[in-house]
């Protein structure tokens, strides 16, 4: 009895620790935030929806690369595909190409040191984003760069959901096919992308190189109006607060993870009042623990308003993706998940223009299509164990 007694004291202690720490670590943070609403751009941009055609056309890229190469990912992995990716890093620096790759300390713990040597003999070099720091250990260590930013000689430019591992190019028999979105980008939207990786680099590396006209070469315009906003853990909630806010019509939100803050929560209960038709598309199968659970309780409350929700079952569903009105599509690194919302870093694509809708309405219905209709009904009926999980979910949501 003495045992259990010491065991919950020494979890409750943990407990407080921890929480004073999460709270005064983001007391401190929020002042010295950072995030950026980048100009309207007119670019030229291309979708990508599967992880085999995206990577071999920024493999491509990287291979006529002449000057410079800029990488920023959330995970890579110490996998066959995570090694492949990161030999053309290394071939290219052998070659002369300034190589910058900077990872996610948490996201990318499974890159080796050796492979870390390997690339920094090659001359590539070589930077982990957002390692805790003191005091506030665990706050720091929640507060992740979610990114996924990669330049090419300052002209082409990519951002969206993929990460670097087997899973996102359909190798990993659980979670396969992977879908996601991902854009490339070309013309001026690109400087928005390089001037993140190089503030992202500069805090990581210590290195600023923002000030060297070489990684911003002149840039014409496209056809696409657009605007990449990144967030620091704070922005973010008062962007999609003011998109629900202003959408006249419908709402469609597609994300792995669904679990909105109050506020956002409440945003999205009083457009369904106004007569707002809400659709959500989430993944039925599930890539991390108690994620899922934890979206019941706001799933519930969406759809006993009137909402439809989907869930994606022709393999993992993994994309980011907000479409207001048809009018507004959101494309980028951001999940509808509080972590998102007040953690990580994140950097998201707004495209106004129709064409690129047009083609995402197409991709969506598609994904609709490969989806069940979730009902009020499924959900009650999970059982016991299903209410337990749910019950855990719920007290740890804010960091899943």
């Amino acid at each position: 009895m003495k045992v259990l007694i010491y065991i919950l004291i020494a979890i409750f202690v943990i407990g407080a620790c921890l929480t004073i720490d999460y709270k005064i670590g983001r007391k401190k943070y929020l002042p010295t935030i950072k995030s950026n609403a980048f100009p309207f751009r007119e670019s030229n941009i291309e979708l990508f929806t599967h992880g085999t055609d995206l990577f071999n056309h920024m493999f491509d890229d990287f291979k006529n690369a002449k000057k410079h190469i800029h990488v920023l990912f959330y995970i890579c992995n110490n996998d066959e595909f995570g090694n492949e990716f990161l030999t053309i890093l290394k071939e290219k620096a052998e070659e002369g190409v300034e190589v910058r790759l900077l990872l996610d300390w948490a996201g990318s713990l499974k890159v080796s040191r050796k492979m870390i040597k390997e690339l920094k003999s090659a001359g590539v070099e070589f930077a982990f984003s957002n390692v805790p720091t003191p005091p506030f250990y665990f706050y720091s260590s929640q507060a992740r760069n979610h990114r996924k930013i990669t330049v090419i000689d300052g002209s082409i430019g990519y951002l969206g959901g993929y990460n670097v591992g087997n899973e996102y190019i359909d190798l990993d028999p659980k979670l396969s096919p992977w879908r996601d979105y991902h854009l490339r980008i070309t013309a001026e939207g690109v400087v928005d992308l390089q001037k993140q990786f190089l503030l992202d680099w500069q805090e990581a590396a210590k290195t600023n190189l923002l000030q060297n006209k070489i990684y911003f070469p002149p840039l014409g315009k496209g056809t696409s109006r657009h605007r990449i906003i990144s967030t620091e853990g704070f922005l973010l909630e008062n962007t999609f607060s003011t998109l629900i806010h202003d959408s006249k019509k419908s709402i469609l939100i597609g994300s792995p993870y669904f679990i909105p803050s109050e506020r956002i929560l409440k945003d999205l209960l009083d457009a369904l009042r106004r007569g707002v038709e809400l659709t959500i598309i989430v993944p039925y199968l599930s890539d991390h623990m108690l994620v899922k659970e934890a979206s019941y309780p706001y799933l519930r409350a969406i759809l006993a308003e009137g909402a439809n929700v989907y869930q994606f079952k022709n393999g993992f569903y993994h994309a980011k993706i907000l479409l207001f009105d048809d009018e507004i599509c959101d494309i980028g690194t951001a999940n509808f998940d509080n972590r998102s919302f007040f953690l990580n870093h994140e950097i998201n694509c707004y495209i106004h223009d129709p064409k690129i809708i047009d083609e995402m309405k197409r991709i969506l219905d598609k994904d609709m299509k490969d989806s069940d209709k979730l009902t009020l009904e499924d959900l009650n009926s999970i059982g016991f164990m299903g209410r337990v999980k749910e019950w855990i979910a719920g007290r740890i949501d804010h960091f899943l």
